[in-house]
Formats: structure tokens, sequence, C-alpha cells
């Protein structure tokens, strides 16, 4: 039910365009929409019913504000900057610098083929994206072999292994003339948009002509070729008749999830599908607005020439920002592409839907248990933190993280106590959550809705102390309290009181996953930190032995045993002198 204070936000709306932030009771930021009519959108999330994740959305929701744009250009491309700049939790996720390789004609005096990463604007000729690198090393390996380019370091007064091998056009040790480099270039280019009945006809030709000669392992290699080529760049069905580098984005939405499929058109060719599947917070044509705009925001991702989308998109917004064309074909093969895409969308959503919903009433309910027992309103983000130690010597704290009831290792955290020398749970806690949530503040990155302190009332009260105190931030925290058998029994409070959660619950269930992964986590950088240290100071007492050399023995054997059992020759090879390497091994004689 709407509050009084959002009604009467939602009667001065503006019907003007602009983009609305959504806040939660802690007034973080959980949803960023844009809208070409601020009043009409944003009133639409009261005033009609909802359901799935949409009604979760509105049941947090406890003020908004607006900013109104010009025009609807504007309103997209500050919407793309809202999300990456608050990471809300209720929008489109798609990870930054990810994507595929690409094959790279290089621009300068002596042009190379590379496999790269990155696309950058320094003049040369990218294609791709590849599907993996080994099929992009593969395809460039061919291209060198039959197209050769420049493949050694440059000039060096003779020839290179590759000139001699007939892959290097001889820039080792003469003057390559331009167009001959151009020659190679151009059916390069032509072979990679998708050309390859050229080049295997002269393959074809070659082989025949090796054959004849009886050079029958010459004649092998321009077989292989071929048959290189009828399996890794003519495996994909020809699926257009012209070889233009396009994009094609189609959906499909049920019971509140939208199902996206794109497909990479390269070389005529389907070269690579992307799939995402997540709730439909706005609508279908707003979510895959906004998904596209994020898509080709990603660091590593190259612009086709055309991109294809079903009818409903705002086409003309999306030309204008991405500065390319962007149609919706009504007929021919394309709609026929179009079409497959969205059949594609609708198979995976109906595979993926059962098991999703499952697993999410599974996890989103427990959560939902753990903080009712609390107390506490709706949340998604639990922090959890734990302290190791062998009779406070190698003092070290952990951190994971649950979103919705399952890790998210990403955002795990492991450290080392610095102003703490002995065994003292208040002060390690103090530490680990000062530098844990001062550093959050600083970054202005979402904040959990729970922290749980592997502990009882001394890690909640330091957690407490330092959170309301220092920080400032109001935080709740609990405590995880374990049994005489050292297993999960228990939930406490901020009040330390025990609270009431059912042994056989997924909530309960939950707790212990928690409790136990981050004792793992905690322990198992103990361990790394104490052998390290320990393997460390057992070679500083050799005499002889310092800080470069012991980190060179370490480098080198990774242990005690392998160094025991080193030859002197071994040790020696590392630049130790005979004598310390006498020492060493006579040191270390007991761990043979």
């Amino acid at each position: 039910m709407t509050t009084p204070y959002l009604e009467n936000k939602l009667k001065l709306l503006p019907n003007l365009p602009g983009c609305y932030l959504m806040k939660d009771i802690n007034h973080k930021i959980i949803y960023v929409g844009k809208a070409k009519n601020l009043k009409n959108r944003v009133r639409s999330y009261f005033k009609s019913s909802h359901e799935g994740k949409t009604a979760r959305l509105v049941e947090e929701i406890r003020d908004f504000e607006t900013i109104i744009t010009s025009t609807d250009k504007e309103a997209f491309l500050l919407e793309i900057t809202l999300i990456q700049k608050h990471k809300p939790y209720y929008n489109i996720k798609l990870k930054r610098g990810t994507g595929y390789p690409y094959i790279k004609i290089t621009k300068e005096k002596d042009p190379q083929l590379k496999i790269v990463s990155q696309i950058k604007h320094d003049g040369g000729a990218y294609f791709g994206p590849y599907p993996n690198v080994y099929a992009a090393t593969e395809t460039m390996q061919l291209l060198q072999k039959v197209y050769p380019l420049r493949r050694c370091n440059g000039y060096q007064k003779r020839p290179c292994l590759y000139y001699h091998m007939g892959q290097c056009l001889g820039a080792c040790f003469r003057e390559v003339p331009a167009s001959e480099y151009q020659k190679q270039i151009r059916k390069i280019k032509s072979f990679l948009n998708g050309n390859v009945s050229g080049i295997k006809q002269e393959l074809q030709k070659k082989m025949e002509q090796a054959a004849a000669k009886l050079e029958f392992e010459r004649a092998a290699e321009f077989r292989d070729q071929i048959h290189y080529i009828e399996m890794t760049v003519e495996k994909q069905k020809i699926i257009s008749h012209d070889d233009t580098p396009r994009d094609l984005f189609n959906c499909y939405l049920d019971k509140g999830w939208l199902s996206i499929q794109v497909f990479y058109i390269r070389q005529a060719r389907l070269m690579k599908q992307e799939r995402r599947l997540f709730p439909c917070i706005d609508t279908p044509a707003a979510e895959l607005e906004s998904f596209i705009l994020q898509f080709y925001n990603q660091k590593n991702k190259v612009l086709p020439r055309e991109i294809l989308v079903p009818a409903g998109i705002d086409r003309t917004v999306l030309s204008a920002i991405l500065n390319l064309p962007v149609k919706t074909p009504h007929r021919g093969q394309k709609k026929k592409l179009l079409d497959l895409a969205a059949k594609n969308a609708r198979l995976l959503l109906e595979e993926k839907f059962r098991l999703l919903e499952l697993d999410n009433r599974k996890t989103t309910g427990a959560v939902n248990q753990i903080l009712a027992a609390l107390n506490l309103s709706t949340g998604h983000r639990i922090e959890a933190f734990d302290h190791s130690h062998i009779q406070g010597a190698d003092l070290v704290s952990a951190m994971v993280c649950f979103v919705d009831g399952r890790p998210e290792k990403n955002f795990y955290r492991k450290y080392r106590l610095r102003t703490v020398d002995h065994a003292d749970e208040a002060a390690s806690t103090r530490e680990v959550i000062r530098r844990r949530y001062t550093r959050l503040l600083k970054e202005k990155a979402s904040l959990p809705d729970l922290i749980l302190m592997d502990g009882a009332e001394i890690q909640i009260q330091a957690a407490k102390d330092v959170l309301v105190n220092e920080l400032n931030l109001n935080l709740p925290v609990a405590g995880m309290v374990k049994n005489e058998h050292h297993k999960t029994a228990d939930l406490m409070n901020e009040k330390f009181q025990k609270v009431q959660l059912d042994p056989k619950s997924e909530g309960f269930y939950l707790l212990q996953r928690i409790q136990d992964e981050v004792h793992r986590f905690a322990i198992t950088y103990h361990r790394q930190t104490h052998s390290k240290n320990s393997l460390a100071s057992r070679l500083d007492l050799i005499p002889g032995v310092g800080p470069k050399t012991r980190n060179k023995l370490l480098h080198k054997f990774g242990s005690l045993k392998k160094i025991a059992t080193a030859s002197l020759g071994e040790i020696q090879s590392l630049g130790i002198s005979s004598q310390v390497a006498q020492t060493i091994k006579i040191t270390l004689k007991s761990f043979q």
C-alpha cells in the first residue's frame, strides 16, 4: 500500500522524459529506470498489480527521486550512467571487460596478424568476435601460412625461420614494398569476411600439383588446410547473402521473466550467440533497449555495421546513441533469423524457468526467514566475518558475501590484521569491520542488509561500536553461535538474545552454510599465511640465506622437502654459492 508521503510525491511528477531512482528503507538505490513520461511510468508501479520480482521491488520502495532530461536520448544515456554508478540490485547486471578474441591486422610499416582481446582506436583492422581463443588462433595460423605478412620482430640483417617456411614476407632482411603487403591484406580481409571459395580452389590446385610431382607430404599439408577451412571457417551455416557484420537481438517474456538472445552474424554466418535470463521490472521493450546499451558499453565490444531488433523498440534513439543503423526486418531471411532468435529465447525460458523458480524460492525464502527472526525488513545481501590464528600468531580475518542466499565469491575478502598482535576477538573485529566499511563508504559501494559475526556478544558489541560510533552506520549485526560440538546452534541478535529459528528450516540451513563457508575461508587463508611464514622463517635461520636467496628458493622449489632433496647443482643454478648451497643441504637434511 502506498504511503501518504509517496502519494504526495506521485502527484508532483512531471509529464516529461527522464530517469527515476527507487530507494529502500535505508535510502539505498535499488532500481534505476527511464521514461518518456515520468508521471505515467512511476505511477504505474504503485497503481497497478504486479507479480514476482516486480512485486518484491514495489514492496521495498520507500522513496524515489527523478531526474528530468530534455530528450528521450538523454534519458537513455543517463540511465546507463546511473546503473553503472549505483549498481542497483534490481537492474540488469552485465560484466564489464568480458568478450571474445579478435583477429587484428596492425597498421604499421610492416603489418602483422595478431590475436587481441582489447579493441583500440589505433587504425588497425579488427575481425571477430571468435567463439574462443583456439578458433581465432587456428584461423590466424592458417592465414599466416597462406597469406603471410610479417611474423618476425623486424629487420635483423638475415632471413628469419618464418621466411624460410613461407610465413613471412621478409621484413627481417629486406625492404618489403607496401603494395606487396596490401595485396596480401586484401586477400586476408576477403577471407575473414567470408569469401573462402577462392582460397579453397587455390589450395586444391596446389594439392593436385604437389601430388602430380609425387610430393605427397606437401600435398597432405594442402589437404589438411582445406579440411581445416571446412571444419572451422565453414562449419557455421550460411544464414545471409551478404557479409555485413551485424548483431541481432530478440526476447521472450513469460511470468515476469525476460529471456534475451543475441546472435553474432559474421562472415555471413552465425558465429556466436549469447543468452540472458532475468526478472523483468520494466516493459520488455525498455528492458531490451537498456540491455543493448549496456551490451555495447562493455570494454571490449566492437560495434557491428548493423543491428537488428524486434518491433516496438525505439530504433531512432538507439541508432542516434550507437551511431549505426538499427533496423526491424519484416520479411525475408533477416526476419526468419529474428524469429529464430525469439524461438531460442522462448525455449531457454521454458527449460530454465522451473529450476530458477524453485531455486529462487529456496534461497530467497531462507534469507527472509533469517531476517524475519531478527525482526528486520526484507534484504538481499549478507556479509559474514571470522578470525583465525594459532596461539595468537599469524592473525587473519576473512569475509564472505551471500546475495539472495547464494555465495558471491567475487566479493569475498581476506584481511591480514595490522593493529592486533595477540588473540583478541574484540580488537580483531574492530579492525576488520573498520577496514571493510570505511572502504565501502569511500568507494560509495553497496552496503549489506545484515552483518553476521562468527561469535556472540564480544564480536557483536565490537562490530556495533565501530559501525555506530566511528562510521555513523546503522547496519544490523547478528552472531552465529556454535554448540559444544562446534556446530551451528543459534542466531543471536544485537541485544544478545538467542532468536528462534527452526533447525529444520531453509533459513537455519543457510545460516549453517554461511558459518561453515566463512570458517573454511578464514582457515584456508590462515593456513596459507602460516605455512608461508613458517617456511620463510626456517630458511631465514640458515647462515648465508637472506631475503633474496629465500625468495629464489621458495619460487623455484615451493617447500622445504623439495629444497632438501634438490641437488647442489640445482640450488647453485639460482646464483647461490657452493658454500651456501652445501650449508642449506646440511641444515635441511632432516627433511629428506
